[in-house]
């Protein structure tokens, strides 16, 4: 069974002659609409097939969407263990760093508090050499 529209030509041509058309205005009529309705009308069945053919693309597309989601979330996953482990290192860098930094200011600050210690007791000495008892 063909699924197309049914367009009586015969009948429309009858019925325009019978309005007050010619032979010939009938006949171009009864063509242009006839042409118009087989190629510009969608039957039951095109919108059947289209719809199938777009239900069988949003399956795919959904598919596809899925997968590069899995994918992405694979890598993010992988990306956050890489910046995690850099932060890790980094961190412990900046620790090290910080405790070789604080060394070397307890090595200042206590060369700097025995030179004044120093001068302390050598002022004081001196003070008791001026003035004895």
């Amino acid at each position: 069974m063909k699924d197309t529209l049914i367009f009586d030509t015969h009948t429309y041509v009858k019925r325009l002659k019978a309005a007050g058309f010619t032979e010939e205005q009938a006949e171009v009529q009864a063509e242009s609409m006839s042409s118009l309705i087989e190629e510009g009308l969608a039957t039951k069945r095109d919108l059947k097939e289209l719809e199938t053919s777009l239900k069988r693309d949003m399956k795919e597309l959904e598919t596809s969407l899925k997968r590069d989601m899995k994918e992405l979330e694979t890598s993010l996953r992988h990306n956050m263990k890489e910046l995690e482990t850099s932060l890790r290192r980094d961190m412990k860098e900046l620790e090290t760093s910080f405790k070789r930094d604080i060394k070397e200011l307890e090595l200042r600050l206590s060369i700097r508090l025995g030179t004044i210690m120093a001068a302390g007791i050598a002022a004081i000495a001196v003070l008791m050499r001026l003035f004895p008892h």
